[in-house]
């Protein structure tokens, strides 16, 4: 349905190493900056993603009685609900190093 999730994300939330996180960048709030960015572009992917899925159920008209449940439009819901937050995701892919950071201030 969507895009792989790092492998060894989970739903639950962890405690997590200060020191593992400042490690790639040498400082925890720029790490902390890094996977915050990270986490607004997973969020926003996943939106749009989401509302595409579901205009196709979009019905013209705006007649109540013409609105009805359908089945996939409720699995697709459940199965984005059932995801684990982009902050997990962006969290998972930082440690993994899968997210690409640069400082330009660091370069000069």
């Amino acid at each position: 349905m969507t895009k792989k999730i790092a492998p060894g994300t989970s739903n639950s939330i962890e405690a997590r190493s200060l020191a593992t996180l400042k490690q790639k960048t040498g400082n925890i709030y720029e790490a902390v900056a890094v996977l915050a960015k990270r986490s607004n572009q997973i969020s926003s992917s996943l939106k749009e993603e989401l509302h595409n899925k579901l205009s196709e159920f979009a019905s013209s008209t705006d007649n109540l009685e013409e609105i009805h449940e359908n089945r996939e439009q409720i699995e697709i819901s459940r199965y984005y609900e059932k995801m684990p937050s982009p902050t997990l995701i962006a969290t998972q892919e930082y440690l993994d190093g899968k997210v690409y950071s640069r400082n330009p201030t660091r370069e000069q």
